[in-house]
């Protein structure tokens, strides 16, 4: 018992020294911790003592610092693409801007054209009508004319290769030169025989799958299409599409969709990546091109040739509109008729004939399952659907260029084109055709002439809603203007654009896209859009700012171009504000100059660094260096020579010459008198 007891004393007496123990562990253990962050307090501010000395009053940790790391390379990312947007957007405008004024000026020259068929004598016809219907014949009978007289005279055209592909060996040229000379104008192009040496795709009709592979697959090889194959093609389409009424009525019943191309100018390469991402045309798969397949791009014809092929191949699954430059004018000025002459010498001009009966036998829009307009430029106000089916549209040989009939007065008298469009006759034929084909939406309401190109309209949200009304429409899609996307809506989505020539302006300045519409005739058609670029290897691997720079650099180079061929007229301009001969103006007075000048609306005080110095002193522009680029290799004290002259308005002559040129002979018919030359070149701004 006791000795339990003193066990268990011994026990607490254990436990109390313990628990002693262990609080005074304990507190020393605080007390140790105390003291170390005493310590670690002290060793603290002695750092920052030290830091203060040679750090700033408010230092960063990591986390700080990387964020204000972050925000700086935000910021300077987001001014970095300000600056390419700006050059991005200042580029654009150049390029739409001198496009533009390049179409206006072609429809400025409608007055001479028009004052030219009037004064050159033509040969009696029984009315005005038969005058534009036998323009067709009247050309071939030309072209026919000045090929035997060249395989005659054995010219340039009989010393070239007539038919691209074939080989260059004189007998073969003998050959030739007799089977022509025999058989003088009358042979057909489509009965010359194929030589056996043709290396290019041959065609069979009727066409089939097999033949349109081949076809693409020789254009994609750069290889030409003999004189005949192209003769049958274009006789036969011409004949096919002069059967379809003014506007194509496709239906999705069947394929459930469809798909519609906006502008192609002769970019063969952007049809074909077209075809390879969307298939060629079946039922199954219907198509809808929207005008524009030629000029300014170097295979305008075989982009032509494709498409037609592919019409003959499938004619209900491809349905082809007419667009401005299916037109004999602008392919004047635009390269397409050169094209043509370079690749088929001799042929050229019987060649052209048919294509320009193609080109009027084209319908001038598509209605999908009666719910989506398809028109190549847009519509104004006084657009009738009624009206435009009823239009004889293979009059129209161009479309700049009225039947005559319209283009009298009562007296006889020439009336200009601006009159004439703005005249009250609203419910015109030709003002209704020309609308479909050059007008351009706007952002605002209303409707107005199109100044901007010289054509058509300009037409608001009102006019699209109106007219989309007007006759049970949801949709409108048009093509005509070059969008950076490919594609763009506009007036409550009920209006889009689409473009289909990528690197139209230059390579890396725009994307191409077509429209994929999904549904059916009692279902909604969604609209999808596909982009795609044509680029070259070379381009695929720059940079951002090393695309922004190439289509910078070419489009000041147009810019320059445009300035040094108004040179005269801008130096003058700058001497009337340089009152004291001091060679410097303020940079407000050079805008206004160039302005007027050139006549296009850019921002030049944003452009001025790219194209005159300022001087330090003053900060006034040094206007002689506008020019310096340009005239850099002709003496300043030079005066200005006619050929200089002519150099400038090279675009304009060519043109003139072209239409004055009507059977393609290279020799200008008898007008009569010189003088008569003078009232004509005067309305272009020529003195004669």
């Amino acid at each position: 018992m006791g000795g339990g007891a003193s066990m268990h004393k011994k026990n607490r007496d254990h436990h109390r020294s313990s628990t002693s123990s262990d609080s005074s562990s304990c507190s020393q253990s605080k007390l140790g911790f105390r003291g170390r962050g005493k310590k670690t307090k002290e060793k603290n501010t002695s750092i920052k003592s030290t830091r203060s000395t040679s750090d700033p009053p408010f230092s960063m940790g990591k986390l700080e610092r990387a964020l204000k790391a972050a925000i700086l390379i935000q910021r300077w990312y987001r001014q970095y693409l300000a600056r390419m947007e700006i050059r991005r957007r200042y580029t654009w405008n150049i390029f739409q801007t001198i496009e533009y004024a390049g179409e206006q000026d072609q429809m400025k020259l409608y007055n001479f054209f028009n004052a030219l068929l009037t004064h050159i004598p033509q040969k009696p016809s029984v009315g005005m009508g038969s005058l534009v219907k036998d323009s067709g014949s009247t050309n071939e009978r030309g072209s026919l004319d000045s090929l035997s007289m060249s395989i005659s005279s054995g010219g340039d055209g009989s010393s070239q290769s007539e038919t691209p592909g074939r080989s260059s060996s004189s007998r073969m040229k003998l050959r030739k030169r007799k089977l022509f000379s025999n058989t003088g104008a009358g042979i057909d192009l489509e009965d010359i025989p194929v030589e056996c040496d043709y290396k290019g795709p041959h065609v069979k009709f009727p066409l089939t799958l097999q033949n349109l592979q081949e076809l693409i697959d020789g254009f994609n090889g750069k290889k030409y299409l003999h004189v005949s194959y192209v003769a049958r093609i274009l006789k036969l389409a011409a004949v096919t599409l002069r059967t379809r009424a003014n506007f194509n009525q496709p239906s999705t019943v069947h394929s459930k969709q469809i798909t519609v191309c906006g502008d192609l100018h002769g970019k063969l390469d952007d049809l074909y990546v077209i075809f390879y991402k969307n298939g060629l045309p079946a039922a199954e798969n219907p198509y809808v091109f929207n005008g524009d397949y030629v000029d300014r791009g170097k295979k305008s014809f075989e982009t032509l040739l494709t498409l037609l092929s592919c019409f003959l191949y499938c004619p209900d699954a491809v349905c082809l509109n007419r667009g401005n430059h299916e037109d004999h004018i602008m392919n004047m000025r635009y390269g397409f008729i050169r094209e043509i002459r370079l690749k088929y010498k001799v042929f050229a001009g019987r060649l052209l004939s048919l294509i320009d009966q193609v080109f009027r036998s084209l319908p001038l829009g598509t209605i999908i399952d009666g719910r989506v307009l398809v028109v190549h430029g847009g519509i104004s106000a006084s657009t009738d659907l009624k009206i435009i089916e009823d239009v004889d549209r293979h009059k129209y040989v161009s479309i700049l260029r009225p039947p005559v009939v319209e283009t009298m007065d009562g007296d006889g008298k020439i009336i200009p084109l601006s009159d004439l469009y703005s005249s009250s006759n609203n419910s015109s034929e030709w003002k209704q055709v020309l609308d479909l084909l050059w007008s351009d939406p706007q952002p605002g309401n209303g409707c107005s002439p199109n100044t901007f190109r010289g054509g058509g309209s300009y037409f608001g949200c009102d006019v699209t809603e109106k007219v989309l009304q007007k006759h049970g429409l949801q949709l409108l899609i048009r093509s005509h203007e070059c969008k950076q996307a490919g594609y763009e809506f506009m007036h409550n989505n009920k209006c889009v654009t689409v473009f289909s020539a990528s690197n139209y302006y230059e390579e890396g300045s725009n994307k191409g896209a077509y429209i994929k519409l999904i549904g059916g005739p009692s279902q909604p058609l969604e609209p999808y859009f596909v982009q795609f670029n044509s680029a070259t290897p070379k381009l695929r691997g720059m940079t951002i700012r090393q695309r922004v720079g190439l289509v910078e650099t070419s489009a000041l180079r147009e810019l320059r171009s445009r300035i040094h061929e108004r040179q005269e007229q801008l130096t003058q301009l700058f001497i009337t504000y340089d009152r004291h001969a001091t060679g410097l103006i303020n940079l407000s007075d050079w805008c206004v100059a160039l302005e007027k000048g050139t006549e296009l609306r850019l921002p030049w005080r944003l452009l001025r660094t790219k194209i005159a110095e300022l001087d330090p002193g003053n900060g006034l522009v040094k206007y002689q260096t506008t020019f310096e680029d340009e005239s850099s290799v002709m003496s300043e004290d030079s005066e200005v020579t006619v050929a200089e002259v002519l150099y400038r308005n090279k675009s304009s002559l060519e043109a003139i010459f072209r239409i004055i040129d009507k059977d393609n002979s290279g020799f200008f018919p008898r007008i009569g008198k010189v003088d008569d030359l003078s009232p004509r070149l005067s309305m272009i701004g020529l003195s004669g």
